[in-house]
């Protein structure tokens, strides 16, 4: 699948507008601990994720995933990865963390955040 900067530069922007108008919402539920454990292990809300989603750029971004999941396989996943310092919730300092972030847009330009948690495996940038 071909994807260029430009590409990315639109999907980001659809998203960041989505993002800015309160149009998403970052998946929390049984399925996603990682996003749970971000949450509980460093000092970041609500508005710490969204200010980090909107800072991201293309430079940022990895790779487009199908989606797996039975009757959802038309939608495209972008994947981007972020380096952020967060202060650890049962620590004294604060660490460079690098996030894997998913994202799944809908064509209501509803944002739904898939993955929003700690790296877990050496991550590759697609324009760096």
């Amino acid at each position: 699948m071909g994807i260029d900067k430009k590409d990315i530069e639109q999907y980001l922007f659809e998203l960041k507008e989505a993002v800015g108008k309160d149009r998403y919402r970052i998946d929390r539920n049984a399925r996603r601990q990682g996003n749970i454990n971000l949450f509980l292990d460093y000092i970041i809300d609500e508005a710490k994720a969204k200010e980090i989603i909107l800072n991201l750029t293309v430079m940022d971004f990895s790779k487009v995933l199908q989606n797996e999941h039975v009757g959802y396989e038309h939608e495209r996943l972008y994947v981007f990865g972020k380096d952020v310092n967060l202060l650890e919730r049962n620590g004294t300092k604060a660490k460079a963390v690098p996030l894997y972030i998913k994202f799944n847009k809908l064509k209501d330009c509803f944002v739904i955040v898939v993955s929003f948690h700690e790296q877990k495996h050496p991550f590759t940038y697609c324009f760096k």
